[in-house]
């Protein structure tokens, strides 16, 4: 235990000891190409030009921006202008060539200041600018007051997002009664050679109006760097090889009509065909856990939709962003915000196959002998999709479309060119927590430290006797609970993923230094590991048990489970203020959690599920807990892109907050397909090929999930 504490101790450490710093979307975009183009000598006469003799293309820089905010009063902080339209500009006259370059402005709001007193520059432009309201941009206190919490829980749910920037919305303000600074972000279209200072310096000296310029886009703007390249060489070569593959095969099936297993399996291994078969065909298997399939793909479900939620609600650009403070509060909201709580399935799951597919098949001397294989099948069965999806993130996630708040899919882009290989090592989690790369594998990197560590239990156990078996195991969760729970009373964490509190703000940073430590997590792992061990002592066994006993420890998973997801609803109200509830709810709740799922799949492998059983073992689950690896590597990042794409603020509500989610399920299934057939299948069967010596794996042998996402398509991935 002492070991367990030290080691994540040090960790914290460095991640306490990590510069933070702000990402530069200039990194990602072409910072040469935005100071070349500036030039103030044109953007006078390209300004004199448009405003004094071409009306209509002055009507066009107008409609593309200089928008106030719609649905100020419900928190609309952002215009995003005509984003297309602006970029679409494009006209040649007499020596000059107009085009629109498209920037995010940021105004302070409740300033005050007059347009109309001001003398307008007519020397230069011959016309006046037009005419705005000075109250326009002012609110009252009490919508400042809500702004301001609104625009906490965001940068809050942004930060769990992945999306760390810093928000450009709010900002200190010593001057300011609030302490905040809160401002709009207007879009502004102008003349590619002008900077907004450049116009607002030639339309009139405005000392008392403030206004920043925040960032520009303009066309063409995403250099072609190494990750491009070697992303389309890579894809070309497996797209090549699919279509050689595919031929093969059909020409020996088919046109041939010659046995399958005559074939040989290194020219089938990108067979679509085959591949195919392989994820829709499905062969029972002695001893195995038919409920998991069920359990892990509702529980890629509830995380799919969890992330929806998160994505939508902390967008960059929201029509009515103040109610997102009652929808958060509110009962309904339940199973979303409690949503995190079925990450700690998936380590549980982990933990479980890991003791059930290796108790009984070898020794603890064995296993020590073998401990760089049991390492490196472990690494290799994660690497190819892992890999697949941090250059797609690299590189033609980035190109693939674009949109006015591109910025935050840059930000993604930035982070895997700048910390892929933390990524791929497994250590972003402690290395940088801040910019992790694709930041939804911050369950890999805990998944696959707590898999490092396992051997330490495992020796233990395999090969070993009942009563050693039941010493190591007790012993290693007992010091994973006294670990955390020393951890979580000296931090005193907030037990929410986000507090609405604001006397809780001041805390230890929540998803840095708990969400995402080895420690806080890793008791459901243990849990796991026993009931894996329970599970593997009556294999094949028929268990009696009185129906007076099933109901009970029934009842008592049902209360305990619906508990844990409650409690969410209580920490999240904006008076609750309760250190040692806090506590008390970080230490235990993930162990209380993966007890009453594990008591879930005991009694559906033996007999006690009745329609539970029946539901969780139904062959509809098959091919989506096949696919739910890919599915989870690459849902968030898709995510990303799509909500990168709008053009406008989003309205926020359940039914679109539904069809969001639902037109992500599809869209991350169909990835997940496409990768599994690109990369995952055909990777599988050549580690499997090149580790497993020269057996010859029969062609349309049925790829067995059964374990959590990190170890789908693969039965005996743990072994």
């Amino acid at each position: 235990m002492k070991l367990f504490f030290l080691f994540n101790l040090v960790f914290i450490i460095i991640v306490n000891a990590h510069v933070h710093m702000v990402y530069d979307r200039n990194d990602v975009f072409d910072r040469k190409l935005y100071e070349e183009v500036l030039d103030r000598g044109e953007c006078l006469k390209q300004m004199r030009y448009i405003v004094t003799k071409d009306p209509l293309l002055w009507a066009r820089f107008l409609d593309a921006g200089y928008r106030k905010p719609r649905s100020l009063l419900k928190g609309s902080l952002n215009d995003l202008g005509s984003y297309y339209e602006c970029l679409g500009i494009n006209k040649n006259v007499q020596d000059m060539n107009i085009e629109g370059k498209y920037c995010m402005a940021n105004m302070p709001l409740n300033q005050f200041f007059s347009l109309s007193s001001l003398p307008v520059q007519s020397e230069l432009l011959g016309a006046s600018w037009p005419e705005f309201n000075s109250m326009m941009f002012n609110i009252d206190n009490s919508t400042y007051n809500d702004l301001i919490k609104q625009m906490s829980i965001k940068k809050q749910l942004q930060g769990l997002v992945g999306i760390t920037s810093e928000d450009n919305n709010i900002s200190r303000d010593e001057e300011s009664s609030q302490g905040f600074q809160i401002s709009i972000r207007l879009a502004v279209c102008l003349p590619k050679p002008c900077s907004l200072h450049n116009v607002l310096e030639t339309i009139s000296n405005i000392s008392s109006l403030r206004i920043e310029e925040d960032y520009c886009r303009i066309p063409n703007d995403k250099p072609w760097v190494a990750a491009d390249y070697v992303a389309l060489v890579i894809f070309t070569l497996l797209g090549i090889f699919m279509v050689l593959s595919t031929a093969y095969d059909i020409r020996h099936r088919i046109f041939l009509k010659k046995d399958p297993k005559t074939a040989n399996s290194l020219y089938l291994s990108f067979s679509v065909y085959t591949n195919t078969l392989r994820l829709v065909t499905y062969k029972p298997v002695p001893g195995a856990l038919e409920c998991l399939d069920g359990i892990r793909a509702i529980a890629m479900l509830w995380v799919l939709v969890g992330h929806t939620y998160l994505h939508y609600l902390s967008a960059p650009a929201l029509h009515n962003p103040l109610e997102i403070f009652d929808f958060i509060q509110s009962f309904w909201s339940l199973w979303i915000t409690a949503a995190p709580i079925t990450v700690d399935t998936f380590f549980m799951l982990s933990g479980l196959l890991l003791i059930y597919t290796t108790a009984g098949k070898m020794t603890g001397v064995k296993l020590l002998k073998n401990l760089h294989m049991f390492y490196l099948n472990r690494y290799l069965r994660l690497f190819p999709v892992l890999a697949a999806c941090v250059l797609l993130q690299a590189s033609l996630f980035y190109r693939v479309t674009d949109g006015p708040v591109w910025e935050v899919v840059a930000q993604q882009t930035y982070q895997c060119r700048k910390y892929w290989w933390s990524t791929l090592l497994y250590i972003q989690n402690y290395y940088n927590p801040y910019y992790v790369c694709i930041p939804n594998t911050w369950y890999l990197a805990i998944d696959f430290q707590l898999f490092l560590i396992s051997p330490l239990v495992l020796v233990g156990v395999v090969g070993a006797t009942k009563r050693t078996a039941w010493i190591t195991l007790t012993t290693a969760l007992l010091a994973s609970l006294t670990g955390s729970s020393i951890y979580n009373f000296i931090m005193r964490f907030a037990s929410g993923i986000f507090t609405l509190s604001p006397s809780r703000e001041d805390q230890p940073e929540y998803f840095t230094l708990y969400y995402v430590n080895t420690l806080t997590r890793s008791s459901p792992f243990f849990v796991g590991m026993i009931f894996g061990y329970i599970l593997y002592i009556y294999r094949g066994k028929t268990l009696i048990m009185s129906k007076v006993q099933v109901a009970l420890l029934w009842f008592f998973a049902i209360i305990l489970s619906s508990g844990v997801i409650c409690s969410h609803y209580l920490v999240i109200q904006q008076d609750w203020d309760n250190q040692i509830v806090d506590d008390l709810i970080n230490s235990y709740m993930r162990p209380i959690w993966a007890l009453s799922v594990c008591w879930m799949i005991f009694a559906c492998t033996h007999g006690y599920g009745g329609p539970i059983n029946w539901f969780l073992s139904h062959p509809m689950w098959k091919i989506l807990a096949r696919l739910s690896y890919a599915m989870y590597i690459f849902h968030y990042p898709l995510m990303f892109v799509v909500n990168g794409s709008i053009i406008a603020p989003l309205y926020f509500s359940d039914e679109f907050a539904i069809q969001k989610t639902m037109t992500d399920f599809v869209i991350a299934v169909l990835a997940a397909y496409i990768i599994t057939l690109f990369v995952d299948a055909p990777c599988s069967v050549l580690i499997k090929h090149f580790l497993g010596g020269n057996k010859k794996p029969a062609p349309i042998k049925p790829l067995d999930g059964t374990a959590n996402p990190s170890e789908a398509n693969n039965k005996n991935d743990s072994a």
